[in-house]
């Protein structure tokens, strides 16, 4: 179990050492995607913001908070589902990690795996061979959890 409050303290640092802020609505953005197991869309923090913080926040302001925390590195985007994940590792440089995500069919848990360079390379020589072009190195995979098996 991760410890949010470290979480979020290191988000913080990490923000300042950009030059960036983190104000108080993107840490309960992050604060809810850090709580979640699953990835969750803008609407669903809406409703985590509102249930926890009795804030209000319009659907396009929790949308450019989001793309401000991709920015940073704090969270990763499911292209494939449209929703949201804290990324594992808060603070990583996107080009040191390449996240791949095993998604849950069933309950929707996420979790957040590092893949191996070469198998990245291979994955990258076999979509060059097809006569593509890689437009991003992230995976998400569609799987069951043990709980769900």
């Amino acid at each position: 179990m991760i410890n949010v409050a470290e979480v979020l303290d290191e988000a913080e640092q990490r923000c300042k050492a950009e030059g960036a802020k983190l104000t108080d609505k993107r840490k309960q953005v992050l604060e809810g995607l850090l709580h979640s197991d699953s990835a969750l869309s803008a609407y669903e923090l809406v409703d985590y913001c509102k249930e926890q913080y009795n804030q209000s926040i319009p659907p396009m302001s929790v949308y450019r908070i989001l793309e401000f925390l991709q920015s940073q590195h704090l969270v990763h985007k499911l292209e494939l589902a449209n929703k949201y994940v804290a990324c594992s590792h808060i603070g990583c440089n996107q080009d040191e990690c390449v996240s791949q995500f095993l998604i849950c069919q069933n309950c929707q848990r996420v979790e957040e795996v590092d893949i191996d360079k070469s198998t990245l390379r291979a994955i990258e020589r076999r979509v060059r061979a097809a006569g593509f072009r890689l437009a991003s190195q992230q995976l998400e995979m569609h799987c069951l959890c043990e709980e769900c098996m």
